[in-house]
């Protein structure tokens, strides 16, 4: 099951945000990586450098990978409405994003190894593939006996105050919640601009 395994800190600092989560060496140095990094003098960046850049946050953040992440588009742009709009609800429906969403993980990373190692239940089976699309209605949760992993637990605990998302609904006493609907793209967080990554396949 391919997914990027390099150095995170890194890429945060490429993209210039914490995009995989809170990151205390990232908060230290927030400027480029390289040697000239933090040098006032910055070269212009092209359109298509800017548009490239929006794709790889967007593929970074939500740890798919170039194939998939053409595939997400082609099926977004065949389906009715705004492509770029429809291509984020398509990422936030991803099972293991489902699961960082709900905070029953504390890094969509997590989300996606609680996934693989068949913690994680969908309607009352057991799912093992963190790129599975749920619709609205399903019921996402913790295998009864995972319930007592301490990284489940703590997240739970911790991300009490995150968990505001419309468009899910958690159940912390029984560790599973539902899908509720495909969310707006106001109500998505992530700080990338959609059109960019439109205008990048458009080409």
């Amino acid at each position: 099951m391919a997914r990027y395994t390099g150095p995170t800190t890194k890429k945060s600092r490429a993209f210039g945000e914490s995009i995989f989560g809170y990151d205390k060496a990232f908060e230290k140095r927030k400027y480029k990586p390289g040697q000239h990094g933090n040098s006032k003098r910055r070269k212009q960046k092209s359109d298509y450098a800017v548009q490239l850049m929006e794709k790889q946050k967007a593929k970074y953040t939500y740890g798919v990978l170039e194939r998939q992440f053409r595939n997400l588009f082609a099926k977004a742009s065949r389906k009715k409405g705004v492509t770029g709009e429809v291509l984020f609800q398509l990422l936030e429906a991803r099972l293991d994003n489902v699961v960082f969403r709900m905070g029953m993980a504390p890094t969509r990373r997590a989300a996606r190894q609680l996934v693989s190692h068949k913690h994680v239940v969908v309607n009352g089976v057991v799912t093992n593939i963190p790129s599975a699309t749920m619709r609205p209605g399903d019921i996402i949760g913790i295998r009864g006996k995972s319930q007592g992993l301490d990284i489940v637990r703590g997240a739970v605990k911790n991300k009490s105050d995150v968990r505001n998302f419309g468009w899910l609904e958690f159940n912390p006493d029984k560790m599973e919640g539902k899908f509720l609907e495909y969310p707006e793209r106001a109500d998505i967080p992530e700080k990338i601009n959609e059109q960019l990554i439109v205008e990048l396949y458009s080409k």
